[in-house]
């Protein structure tokens, strides 16, 4: 009986593939996330961050889902070994998104959550902050995943190809200028806050409209009013476009989505969403704090 079962124990071990093999320690239940955490829709740290691959969204090469800010809390379903990294995958209230592949987490960026742990903490900063935030980011790259306009320092020390992350997406430049208090995914921002009506007005009318950190969102892309005058953007900018974060006069904006989308007061249903774009009004009349 012993013999069959160290035969057994044997040949288990010859079809796990050496690149992925789960351990046989038991994961922590919950982690926290110790610096800025890249949560990835694949196991594979090594290979996305070695240098072998560029991350293209443009290509569809996308294996970030966003970065979890400090204090971040995750609860672990297992444990595993890919390319000589320890990883887990884990869900996190923060980002309550499905994904097929899973998310996972370098176990490098986390340490083991004590009992009392919570979800991180959401403060709403000013408006005056956000507006700031905001415009610090002007300039920077668009990164697929990315809500952390410098980069992620710890990166930079376990992978030494460099930081691919140094920049933000569409959601993730709002996400960033928010502490991350609001939704970090466009499908959730396209019914965030309340609906400004504007199906069947002008441009001129709908920018009339716009108060300061309102979202024109559709399912995919977001833009967030800046201030009287601006509206700000992180573009992808694929096709030889402009891309990265990106300022344009609220009107000039308006006129030009509007050659291909139509404002609507609630978003279709549907991923496509018939060619329409909603304006949603989120941020506290009163300021943050406010009821």
């Amino acid at each position: 009986m012993k013999t069959l079962l160290l035969a057994v124990i044997a040949l288990a071990l010859a079809v796990t593939p050496f690149s992925t093999r789960v351990t046989a320690a038991a994961a922590p239940k919950r982690v926290v996330a110790v610096s800025f955490a890249p949560v990835l829709n694949t196991p594979d740290f090594a290979g996305s961050f070695g240098g072998k691959v560029a991350l293209d969204p443009c290509r569809g090469v996308r294996p970030i889902e966003f970065i979890a800010l400090p204090g971040t809390l995750f609860a672990v379903e297992g444990e595993l070994e890919k390319n000589g990294v320890k990883v887990l995958r884990v869900t996190s209230n923060d980002y309550p998104y499905p994904s097929k592949t899973g998310l996972y987490v370098d176990a490098r960026f986390v340490e083991e959550a004590d009992a009392a742990a919570k979800d991180r903490p959401r403060h709403l900063p000013e408006l005056a902050e956000i507006q700031k935030r905001l415009l610090a980011a002007l300039g920077k790259p668009y990164v697929w995943g990315g809500n952390v306009k410098d980069g992620v320092p710890l990166l930079r020390k376990y992978y030494p190809h460099g930081d691919p992350l140094a920049g933000v997406d569409c959601s993730g430049l709002l996400y960033q200028a928010t502490d991350g208090f609001t939704p970090r995914n466009t499908s959730t921002l396209i019914g965030y806050g309340e609906a400004v009506p504007v199906a069947g007005l002008s441009a001129e009318a709908i920018a009339r409209k716009l108060k300061p950190l309102d979202l024109l969102v559709w399912n995919g892309h977001v833009m967030v009013v800046l201030d009287d005058e601006s509206i700000i953007e992180s573009r992808m900018g694929c096709g030889g476009k402009r891309s990265g974060v990106m300022m344009t006069p609220r009107l000039e904006l308006i006129r030009q989505i509007m050659k291909t989308r139509k404002p609507a007061d609630s978003f279709p249903k549907g991923s496509a969403g018939g060619g329409a774009f909603v304006v949603r009004r989120w941020f506290p009349p009163g300021g943050a704090g406010a009821p």
